[in-house]
């Protein structure tokens, strides 16, 4: 019996440890960066200002969109310092060829938001796109997701479900309000549609 609490208490640690080295890589070695389609977009945290060139390089990164600032009131999960968001500017402005788009926005977003985002992605010359908020696993999923129901064709819940490994218990689950967003969104193609 003790043998057996002993084989089980050793599985819920290496659990754990999986589970928090799984977290510290992402957020602070690999600032949670994903392909969203390959070749085109792809999300993240924010990256530090000397690491954006590899990034740039490795994956042929043309435009970065950045989600923060002014962006969420969210002083505490989102600390948004000016500084930073300057630093990451300059550094992008000092590699050729990269655009650096400021769209800071709240967690769902707004209207010129939208139409800020839009512009963007409609030009083809800002491919491949970098879109990314402080944590990468809010703003920047968001995004991810209307890009794919804009640019790919995604259904709201196809896209819903495809921001997070793990929906339910998340922050695009339903009931809440980056979840009812997304599946109540509509396209630019359902709304014009709509307007005949």
């Amino acid at each position: 019996m003790k043998k057996n609490k002993k084989i089980i208490g050793l599985l819920v640690l290496t659990v754990i440890l999986i589970f928090v080295g799984k977290y510290v890589y992402d957020m602070h070695i690999n600032h949670n960066f994903e392909t969203i389609t390959e070749g085109k977009v792809y999300k993240s945290g924010v990256i530090p200002p000397d690491e954006i060139e590899s990034y740039v390089k490795e994956y042929g990164i043309k435009s970065i969109v950045d989600l923060r600032f002014p962006g969420t009131a969210d002083l505490v999960n989102n600390p948004e310092i000016p500084a930073e968001l300057t630093a990451e500017k300059e550094a992008v402005a000092k590699i050729k060829g990269v655009n650096y788009f400021n769209n800071g926005s709240d967690q769902v977003p707004k209207p010129e938001n939208l139409d800020s985002f839009f512009k963007i992605m409609d030009n083809p010359d800002n491919y491949p796109v970098l879109i990314h908020c402080y944590h990468g696993i809010g703003r920047a999923e968001m995004y991810s997701a209307l890009y794919r129901i804009e640019y790919e064709n995604w259904t709201n819940e196809q896209a819903r479900q495809g921001v997070r490994a793990l929906v339910k218990f998340s922050s695009f689950d339903d009931g809440t309000p980056k979840g009812e967003y997304l599946k109540a969104y509509k396209s630019r193609k359902q709304a014009a549609a709509e307007k005949k």
